[in-house]
């Protein structure tokens, strides 16, 4: 029979052994562990909720995301990719293209450029190098956007088309504001993933040689090595840095001395923006996005009822 302690680290680790992955069942389902109550309760999830940002930079945001389940952690990162709004190149108008570049090929490049403007100013519509892109403001966007800083690419050296002497490009563009599940141009992101937390535990003492094994098993910084009463000894220094690889599995000496585990609903989230917008920005207009998604879903169910 399982004993509480092992019924909690099922519960509460995925374990990856040598062959495969266990405990990747989820804990969603109230009595699917004896002795643990799982049913949904509000009070219990904000007080173990919480966000810790551990680095961030001006398109780089990573931070833990502590106290969910998968399918909302994966909820973040499907809205970061494809639906918190962007601005970008829809329509492209070609008045002179003498280039060797297509039409085509030129309108596709110009329409994958990310368009530093902040589409939380704008509305959806109803139904060279980058540097030599020009702003003509419409209606009251002069108003809106300062000359100090207008709607303009991110980077200034995004080579478009090579030019030959006598060549050029003369077009006229139209940014619209639109989503990325509609099209990637509009993604605002560079990449968003999330991993659980790694857990390297150590079952009991390595020494010597088998301390500087163990070390190379591991991604750099996960392992140290250190001096205690004259015997080289391991540690685990942060198993934040591990990637998982299960190297480890491969000696016969090290595998049963070692436990390898991810923490169930500690997530590691990486953000790196375009540039459009500063990550944290992105991240909290994608809390938006779900809020609104969120709030739909009830008034559907509140409609359904009173039907």
């Amino acid at each position: 029979m399982a004993t509480p302690g092992s019924v909690q680290l099922i519960r509460e680790r995925v374990v990856l052994g040598e062959f495969g992955l266990r405990n990747v069942h989820t804990t969603d389902f109230p009595g699917n562990y004896m002795g643990y109550d799982d049913t949904w309760n509000q009070g219990r999830f904000e007080k173990n909720f919480r966000i810790d940002i551990v680095k961030m930079e001006d398109d780089i945001l990573e931070f833990d995301m502590v106290g969910i389940d998968a399918s909302i952690a994966n909820a973040f990162r499907r809205i970061l990719l494809s639906e918190v709004p962007t601005v970008a190149v829809e329509k492209v108008y070609v008045y002179n293209n003498t280039s060797i570049i297509q039409d085509e090929i030129l309108a596709h490049r110009l329409g994958l450029i990310p368009i530093r403007a902040d589409p939380r100013l704008f509305e959806y519509r109803s139904a060279v190098y980058t540097g030599h892109m020009k702003w003509l403001p419409q209606g009251n966007q002069v108003d809106l956007f300062p000359e100090t800083d207008p709607p303009r690419p991110v980077h200034k050296d995004i080579l478009i088309a090579q030019l030959r002497p006598g060549q050029e490009i003369n077009v006229i563009m139209h940014c619209v504001k639109g989503i990325g599940k509609d099209h990637a141009k509009f993604s605002p992101v560079a990449t968003a993933s999330y991993r659980l937390l790694p857990e390297v535990t150590l079952l009991s003492s390595i020494e010597g040689e088998l301390a500087d094994k163990l070390q190379g098993c591991f991604s750099p910084g996960v392992i140290s090595v250190d001096e205690v009463n004259g015997k080289r000894v391991a540690r685990v220094e942060n198993a934040r840095m591990d990637t998982c690889s299960r190297e480890i599995f491969r000696h016969d000496d090290l595998k049963n001395l070692v436990r390898m585990a991810r923490v169930r609903d500690h997530y590691i989230f990486s953000v790196e923006s375009t540039g459009i917008l500063p990550p944290d920005i992105l991240v909290s207009e994608a809390i938006k996005v779900l809020m609104g998604k969120c709030r739909r879903f009830l008034d559907e169910l509140d409609a359904t009822q009173m039907d």
